[in-house]
């Protein structure tokens, strides 16, 4: 896989795809309409962000790409690749148990009292890793 060079696009099963870790500053992107959602992304090799609706939706430390990001309303899925390790934040329901499943491993998570989870992913130069959030 590779950074997703336009920023943000809508896949043809309709999910997104965004970011790129290989950019040295800041770019963001505004305005993007998908299925009646207005997204904004944000990034570069430090960060990257997305919020729908001006509402949080992801963020990662340092930057990421994220491939085919579907979001229900019991959780999301996604592909995550960076060429390093990550710290990755998401929204949910506020003090909710999740289970957060990377490439089948899963482990048990709670939301904060603002909704927001996080956790690392491991990963190494150019690989990918397929994570999947929802209800325990």
């Amino acid at each position: 896989m590779a950074a997703i060079k336009t920023l943000i696009r809508a896949e043809e099963d309709g999910t997104i795809s965004f970011g790129d870790y290989t950019l040295d500053t800041k770019t963001k992107l505004s305005d993007f309409a998908h299925a009646g959602d207005l997204y904004k992304v944000k990034t570069f090799k430090d960060i990257t962000r997305l919020e729908r609706n001006e509402l949080f939706v992801y963020e990662s430390v340092p930057g990421t790409t994220v491939n085919c990001l579907a979001c229900t309303e019991d959780g999301m899925s996604f592909t995550v690749e960076g060429p390093h390790d990550a710290r990755i934040t998401v929204e949910g329901e506020p003090e909710t148990d999740y289970m957060v499943e990377i490439d089948g491993v899963a482990s048990p998570a709670t939301t904060n009292l603002g909704g927001k989870l996080s956790f690392s992913v491991e990963m190494g130069t150019g690989e990918a890793k397929q994570v999947r959030i929802f209800r325990a």
